[in-house]
């Protein structure tokens, strides 16, 4: 096995680790206000990839005058850009403002990583049958979410667990335009231009709707420092290299833990704690994650 090879699932997990570190830190600097934590962060992540987009198309122009390189349209980058920014920003801000209300943050992994499941079932609009193992994953998820959100004998859901789960659905949507968008731009521009325009629209929204107190966002910042450059400059990277040289199936099942390490690291350093039937709603939905990204073949191979 290759070095590149063996270090590509490694890369994945190192990822799914640093995503899950986040939602300690998201809910560590919730007190600063949505937009403000959101908008800063999202932003400086977007800023600190600037560098390594200029020494990318500096590689390029170079490559360029050797051989033929794809030329990418200008257009399309910016609407790229603008659309995924849109999207991101409606998610992560839907996530955050989560955070405001006493939620664990391995709840709101757990009900984010329902994407996961989401992604396939919008192909239904496309015209596309779901398979057996979408179909599956999606009543363990549902059996999942009602484990974790519902209380016996109260079949009310907390605004927490709401705003999480219309985030899974928006993050479901923004895999969908990234997507769409992946193969017609540059790789790095596209990541770093979405989050200049989600980071902005966040800081925007955050002087007309919050009113920022310095003090708070100073106290708040190695949580915003950690999930604005770890959380999507490194781990963005490390998810770009990590399925590039690992097999798709099982890029997938690596960055899907992400749900499970938020529930590790904020039991670890918040203290969350989640009763038996929550845990139990927890393994279910992660089973069905985990589901949702496995293949059943049940046709027998001919023997030649």
């Amino acid at each position: 096995m290759s070095l590149k090879k063996a270090a590509g699932p490694l890369f994945c997990l190192s990822a799914a680790v640093i995503w899950g570190f986040s939602f300690v830190c998201q809910k560590s600097g919730a007190h600063i206000g949505t937009f403000a934590f959101n908008g800063i962060r999202t932003l400086l992540g977007g800023l600190v990839m600037i560098p390594a987009v200029l020494i990318a198309g500096s590689r390029r122009k170079k490559k360029a005058a050797a051989e033929p390189v794809r030329e990418y349209d200008r257009k399309t980058t910016l609407k790229g850009c603008v659309i995924c920014g849109l999207v991101l920003f409606a998610g992560s801000n839907i996530q955050q403002h989560a955070f405001s209300f006493d939620i664990a943050a391995g709840k709101v992994g757990f009900i984010t990583a329902l994407y996961m499941i989401l992604v396939p079932v919008f192909g239904l609009f496309a015209g596309k049958k779901p398979k057996l193992n979408v179909r599956i994953a999606v009543v363990l998820g549902i059996t999942g979410l009602y484990l974790l959100c519902v209380m016996p004998g109260d079949f009310s859901v907390g605004r927490g667990e709401l705003f999480s789960l219309i985030c899974a659905f928006c993050f479901a949507g923004h895999i969908l335009v990234i997507d769409y968008f992946c193969d017609k731009t540059e790789t790095l521009t596209l990541s770093c231009g979405q989050y200049l325009i989600a980071g902005s629209l966040s800081v925007i929204c955050m002087f007309i709707f919050e009113k920022p107190v310095f003090s708070e966002i100073v106290s708040a910042a190695l949580p915003i420092l950690y999930s604005g450059i770890m959380g999507c400059s490194f781990a963005f990277t490390f998810q770009i290299y990590g399925q590039k040289y690992t097999e798709p199936t099982v890029a997938s099942l690596l960055l899907c833990t992400e749900s499970l390490f938020s529930l590790i690291f904020g039991w670890l350093v918040l203290h969350d704690s989640l009763g038996a039937r929550a845990l139990i709603g927890c393994a279910i939905m992660f089973a069905g994650v985990i589901i949702s990204q496995t293949e059943f073949d049940f046709k027998r191979k001919r023997v030649e």
